[in-house]
C-alpha cells in the first residue's frame, strides 16, 4: 500500500477522528485527576498511573479504530463490511466521534473556566498565586534544645520574604500553630489563605548545619523546588538569603533594588552572637505568650549577651528595646528615666541600620506605649511597612493607634488587612471585637470575639469582649454566666492595659459574681495563693479592697487597704503619670474613707488620660471617676459624666443595659437623674 492510499484509508476508517477524540479525552482525564485526586488525599502515584495508562492506551485505541467500525448492527470488523453497510457505519462512526469530541471539548472549556476562577481562603478572600506560608522548620538535631535554632532560621527566611512587596507572606504567629509537615495541607492553605508553602528541617551538629527546604504548590500538591544545604554554622546567613532568593524566583516575584539588598543582607557576621540572639527570640515568644516578667527578663539578658559579642548587631538592639517596651506595657511600667534609656536603645538600632524595619517598630513602640505620641509612632510604623510590606505587627500597631485617635473606620480597615497576613493570630479578631464593643455594635463584637476564641481559647481580649457584648448589650446575666463557664477556670480574666475602672481592677470573673450580688465568691477568687504573683503585685492588690467597698463592708478591710495603699503610693512616686496606679488608689482611698483623696486620684487620672488623647482607655478612666463620685456622694457629677459617656463611643464600660444591673451604681440608682438615663438612648457607631 502506497503512502497516499494508507492515509486515505486512515481517513476512511475514521482513525484521525478517533485520535483527536482520544487525545481530548486523555487530556481531560489528566486534568481531572490532578485536580480531584489531591482533594481526596489520593497519592500522587495514582495520578502518575492514570497518565501512563492513557499514554499506553493510545496505540491500542488506534489499532481498534483501524480494525473495527460502528454500524447500525453493532461493532464489526472493517474487512467484513459490504460497501453500503460500510458507508452507513462510517457515517454512524463519524457522528459518534463528533458527539464525543464536542462533549469533551465542552467539558474542557468548563475545566479551563474553572481553573481560571481564583481560589479563595476560608474567609472568602481571593488567594493570590504569589502567596506563601513558611511553616515551622522541624528540628532534626539530636539535641532537642536546638529547636530555637530551627525556629530562628525559619523566622529569618520569613522576615526576608516579608520585605518583598510582590508577595503575600503569612506572619510567623499564624504559621507557628501548625506542624512542620501537616497531614492536611489543603486545609492549612485554606485557613492561611495562601497558594504555596515552604516546609523545612534543620539539623545542627557542632559547627555544622544541614538545612532541607521544599517549596510546594499546595493547591495541586506538587513540588515547585527543593534543595539541601550542608554548611558551616557561620554560613547559615548565606543559606537564609539563598532560600529566600530561590523562593522569590520560583514564584516569579518582582524585586525592587532595595528588596534584593535586604535578601542578601546578614543581620550579623558573628555566628555566636546570632545564636545568642535566637535564644533571646525564643524567650521573647514565651514571654509574650505567658506574660511572665521573668520570661521578659531572660529574653533581655540573651539580647544583651548577643550585643556584647557584636556591638553593631542592630537587629538584636532593636529587639531588646521591643522586649523592654512589651514588658512596660503588659507587666510593669517603666520610670521616666528607664523609658528614656529604652528610647536611646531603639534610636541606636536605627542609627546603625536606618532601613531596619524592626528598628522602626521599636522606636514606634516607644512613642506609642511610652509617650503616647501618636503621630510620631504612626510615622515609624509606616516606615516599617514600607520596608516590610508583609509585616502584620506594624499594621496591628497602626490600627491600635488610629483606634486611640478615634479613627474607627481606618482602624478596622487596618485590622482587617493585618488579619489577611496573620489569619490565625487571635489578637487581631479580639482587637476588632473590642473596637466594635466600644462602638456599641454588640452583634459584631460577639461574632469577632467568638472567632478570636476559636483561634485561642485563652485570648484575654476575646474573653472580655465576648462577656461584655452580652452584659453590656443585653444585660442577660444568665447567658453571661453560661459564657463564663466556657472560659479557663484558673483565669481571673483581667488585663493590666485595660486598667481603667473598677471592673478592670477586679477582673471579669469576680465581677460577674458581684453583678450577681455574690460578694463572698468574688473575694474567694482573689484569695492569694502561695505561688500567686498577680494577687500580690500591682496587677491585683487593689482587687479585694475594691470588692469590700462594693459589698458595703469597707470597715473589714482597713488593715489590708492601708498596706495596699502604701505599696501603690510608693509606685506612684516612681511613676506619677501612671493612670493605672491612680485608679487603683482611688478605690483604696474609698475603702479607707478618704473620699476627698479618692476623688483627687480619679480626677488626676482623667487629666493624664483624657478621652481626647485616648478614645479607648480615656472613657474607662472617666467611668472610674463617675464610679468614685457615685460612692463619694457626688451624685450630680457622676450622672453628668454618665450622660456624656452614653453620647459617645464608650461601650466597653457604659451602656443602658449595663447600668440597669451593675451594683457599682447602687448608691445613685434611685436618683431621678439616673433613672432618666435608663429611659434614654445611647450612642451607637463611630
Amino acid at each position: 500500500m502506497n503512502p497516499g492510499n494508507f492515509f486515505a484509508e486512515l481517513k476512511r476508517r475514521n482513525v484521525y477522528r478517533a485520535a483527536v477524540a482520544y487525545g481530548v479525552v486523555a487530556w481531560f482525564f489528566t486534568q481531572l485527576t490532578t485536580q480531584v485526586f489531591p482533594f481526596f488525599d489520593i497519592p500522587n502515584a495514582a495520578i502518575r498511573f492514570v497518565v501512563i495508562a492513557l499514554a499506553l492506551g493510545f496505540p491500542i485505541a488506534m489499532c481498534l479504530a483501524w480494525l473495527y467500525e460502528f454500524t447500525p448492527e453493532g461493532i464489526v470488523r472493517s474487512e467484513d463490511l459490504d460497501p453500503i453497510t460500510a458507508r452507513k457505519g462510517r457515517r454512524l462512526t463519524g457522528r459518534i466521534l463528533d458527539f464525543i469530541i464536542i462533549g469533551v471539548l465542552l467539558l474542557v472549556i468548563a475545566m479551563l473556566i474553572y481553573q481560571r476562577v481564583p481560589s479563595r481562603s476560608e474567609t472568602g478572600e481571593t488567594i493570590p498565586q504569589k502567596s506563601i506560608a513558611v511553616l515551622p522548620f522541624e528540628n532534626l538535631s539530636s539535641d532537642k534544645e536546638n529547636t530555637y535554632f530551627a525556629d530562628g532560621i525559619q523566622e529569618e527566611i520569613l522576615s526576608k520574604l516579608a520585605s518583598i512587596a510582590d508577595l503575600k507572606v503569612i506572619s510567623r504567629t499564624s504559621t507557628a500553630k501548625y506542624k512542620s509537615k501537616p497531614e492536611d495541607l489543603k486545609t492549612v492553605v485554606q485557613q492561611l489563605g495562601v497558594a504555596n508553602v515552604l516546609e523545612g528541617s534543620v539539623q545542627k551538629a557542632g559547627d555544622k548545619v544541614r538545612v532541607n527546604v521544599q517549596l510546594i504548590d499546595a493547591r495541586a500538591d506538587t513540588h515547585l523546588w527543593a534543595k539541601s544545604y550542608d554548611r558551616d554554622v557561620k554560613d547559615v546567613f548565606a543559606v537564609e538569603s539563598e532560600v529566600a532568593q530561590e523562593i522569590a524566583d520560583a514564584l516569579r516575584a518582582k524585586l525592587a533594588p532595595n528588596e534584593a539588598n535586604l535578601l542578601a543582607t546578614a543581620p550579623t557576621q558573628d555566628s555566636e552572637a546570632y545564636d545568642l540572639f535566637l535564644r533571646g527570640e525564643a524567650e521573647q515568644r514565651e514571654a509574650l505568650s505567658s506574660r511572665k516578667p521573668e520570661a521578659f527578663d531572660r529574653a533581655a539578658d540573651w539580647y544583651r549577651h548577643a550585643i556584647e559579642r557584636d556591638p553593631n548587631f542592630s537587629l538584636a538592639i532593636a529587639r531588646l528595646a521591643d522586649s523592654q517596651m512589651s514588658r512596660h506595657w503588659w507587666i510593669h511600667s517603666l520610670t521616666e528615666k528607664e523609658l528614656a534609656e529604652v528610647k536611646k536603645t531603639a534610636e541606636h538600632a536605627l542609627k546603625l541600620a536606618p532601613n531596619l524595619a524592626e528598628g522602626h517598630i521599636a522606636v514606634g513602640l516607644v512613642f506609642y506605649w511610652g509617650y503616647r505620641q501618636y503621630d510620631e509612632a504612626l510615622g515609624e510604623f509606616q516606615h516599617a511597612l514600607e520596608l516590610q510590606p508583609n509585616d502584620s505587627r506594624a499594621l496591628i500597631y497602626s490600627a491600635a493607634v488610629h483606634r486611640r485617635q478615634g479613627q474607627w473606620e481606618r482602624c478596622l480597615s487596618e485590622y482587617q488587612r493585618a488579619g489577611q497576613l496573620d489569619p490565625r493570630e487571635a489578637v487581631v479578631p479580639a482587637s476588632i471585637a473590642t473596637t466594635y464593643l466600644q462602638l456599641r455594635k454588640w452583634k459584631e463584637a460577639d461574632r469577632a470575639a467568638r472567632h478570636a476564641l476559636t483561634l485561642d481559647t485563652r485570648e484575654i481580649g476575646g474573653m472580655i469582649t465576648l462577656l461584655n457584648s452580652c452584659l453590656n448589650g443585653t444585660g442577660d446575666i444568665k447567658e453571661a454566666r453560661r459564657i463564663m463557664s466556657t472560659f479557663p477556670t484558673e483565669n481571673r480574666i483581667t488585663s493590666r492595659v485595660w486598667g481603667a475602672d473598677v471592673v478592670d481592677i477586679i477582673g471579669q470573673r469576680a465581677y460577674l459574681s458581684i453583678i450577681e450580688r455574690d460578694f463572698p465568691t468574688a473575694l474567694k477568687i482573689w484569695e492569694p495563693g502561695a505561688n500567686d504573683p498577680v494577687a500580690k503585685s500591682e496587677l491585683g492588690i487593689a482587687a479585694r479592697p475594691a470588692i469590700h467597698v462594693l459589698a458595703g463592708d469597707a470597715a473589714s478591710t482597713q488593715t489590708e487597704s492601708e498596706q495596699v495603699g502604701g505599696v501603690l503610693e510608693a509606685a506612684l512616686r516612681e511613676r506619677p503619670n501612671d493612670p493605672n496606679i491612680l485608679t487603683q488608689l482611688s478605690w483604696i482611698y474609698l475603702a479607707l474613707r478618704r473620699n476627698a483623696e479618692a476623688l483627687s486620684a480619679a480626677r488626676q487620672a482623667t487629666n493624664i488620660l483624657p478621652i481626647e488623647q485616648d478614645a479607648i482607655l480615656g472613657p474607662g478612666v472617666l467611668t472610674n471617676l463617675a464610679e468614685i463620685e457615685a460612692h463619694a456622694g457626688e451624685t450630680e457629677q457622676a450622672i453628668k459624666i454618665l450622660h456624656r459617656l452614653l453620647s459617645i463611643p464608650a461601650g466597653l464600660e457604659v451602656s443602658i443595659a449595663r447600668l440597669k444591673i451593675d451594683p457599682v451604681w447602687d448608691p445613685i440608682r434611685n436618683d431621678p437623674g439616673f433613672q432618666q438615663l435608663l429611659a434614654g438612648k445611647e450612642h451607637i457607631g463611630p
